[in-house]
């Protein structure tokens, strides 16, 4: 499938949106146009690809449109996806999700079921080539499934937790990082303005490294992180500590939305999702709730939220989204599928897709944190990727 022999891809986002991706879209689509390569673009993730009843040519536009450099020529300017995205998985579809002319199919009393089998017709439908999504463990999973199938797949990891295995670093991040940064420095004003302690719960189900890297580069007094249960105790005395020593008399904690304290469960509500996830989210302002019975102090509670996702890319999230996708159309041109664009140690590189179903990327605990104080401690930084990890 190389050179300029005509073909197409298709390209999707999954999971959660993240500053980067539209540059990684356009960048696949000029580069495509410039390979003679057709680019169908995949609307709401594997969503679109589930709900496409090839029987009904109205569901076409609402699943796909084709790209071209026209099309994309502005949406770098821009965050979030051109494409738009879901958490949606077609290897467990539960009825009450699944499409009006799939849930024919459910047998009696079953309430979750796998598509993949109608996902694989739909792209040969579409006389697809090679699919290249863009997503988080989630996302990618399932492409690993098709991958497994027979069907060409090469993925490109994005995710602000920077937690897909296998790779330093997934578009997203950077920006993540930046922001949280910026945010905290500028909530120091109110804090230290009133006396106050400040609790900033950042986002990281089950990898606390935006928590952990941004606490380290703000300079913050404490860091939970979503690997460590955490006393609130402990952590009242630790941060009534920090503010009578602060001149300005204020104190500063970041806490990872996945946390969770000594002997308790992570804050979650609602149903879970397609992949078994309930909304994450409230440990910040529990902890602070904590800590003013605790301590007796004002606290002041900010979940930074979707802030970390919003807006345009910062420039290493840029660099990183245009040459993983440039690295993407490499590799589909010399037909080098089932692998994950990956930055390793600073080197960009491909890996087995497999290789994020290996394991599961955290905190290394024992290198980068106090687990006694509840705070960043990078015992050695030579040898290390840029990130630490």
């Amino acid at each position: 499938m190389g050179g300029k022999k005509t073909s197409t891809i298709a390209v999707l986002t999954g999971g959660g949106d993240v500053p980067g991706l539209n540059p990684c879209i356009k960048t696949l689509v000029n580069r495509c146009h410039g390979e003679g390569i057709k680019v169908i673009g995949i609307r709401r993730g594997w969503a679109g690809l589930l709900e496409f009843n090839p029987r009904d040519p109205d569901s076409c536009p609402i699943c796909f449109q084709e790209l071209t450099p026209a099309e994309v020529r502005t949406i770098d300017r821009y965050g979030g996806t051109y494409l738009h995205t879901s958490r949606t998985n077609p290897s467990a579809v539960r009825k009450k999700s699944a499409p009006p002319f799939l849930k024919r199919r459910y047998r009696k009393g079953e309430e979750v079921k796998d598509f993949t089998s109608h996902v694989l017709k739909v792209l040969e439908h579409l006389k697809v080539d090679a699919i290249i999504p863009i997503g988080g463990d989630d996302t990618l999973s399932f492409a690993d499934r098709l991958s497994n199938e027979g069907f060409p797949a090469i993925a490109i990891p994005k995710t602000m937790d920077n937690d897909v295995f296998g790779t330093d670093y997934c578009i997203g991040f950077s920006t993540a990082v930046t922001r949280s940064v910026g945010f905290i420095h500028a909530l120091r004003t109110s804090a230290g303005s009133h006396e106050r302690i400040a609790i900033i719960e950042l986002f990281g189900r089950y990898c606390g490294e935006t928590s952990l890297v941004s606490a380290y580069l703000a300079g913050v007094d404490r860091a939970i992180i979503s690997e460590v249960p955490f006393d609130p105790k402990k952590l009242a005395n630790l941060v009534m500590k920090d503010k009578r020593a602060n001149p300005k008399n204020y104190a500063m904690v970041t806490i990872s939305e996945g946390a969770r304290m000594v002997h308790g469960e992570m804050s979650l509500s609602g149903e879970a999702d397609d992949y078994g996830h309930r909304k994450l989210g409230g440990i910040g302002e529990e902890t602070g709730a904590l800590l003013r019975d605790l301590t007796g102090e004002d606290v002041l509670n900010q979940r930074l939220s979707y802030l970390m996702r919003s807006g345009t890319p910062d420039s290493l999230d840029l660099m990183v989204a245009v040459n993983f996708a440039n690295m993407a159309i490499d590799l589909y041109l010399k037909g080098g599928f089932g692998r994950l664009v990956a930055l390793n140690r600073g080197t960009y590189t491909d890996i087995p897709l497999s290789t994020i179903m290996a394991g599961q990327k955290r905190v290394d605990v024992s290198e980068l944190y106090e687990v006694d104080q509840y705070r960043p401690k990078v015992r050695h930084v030579g040898g290390k990727p840029m990130f630490l990890y």
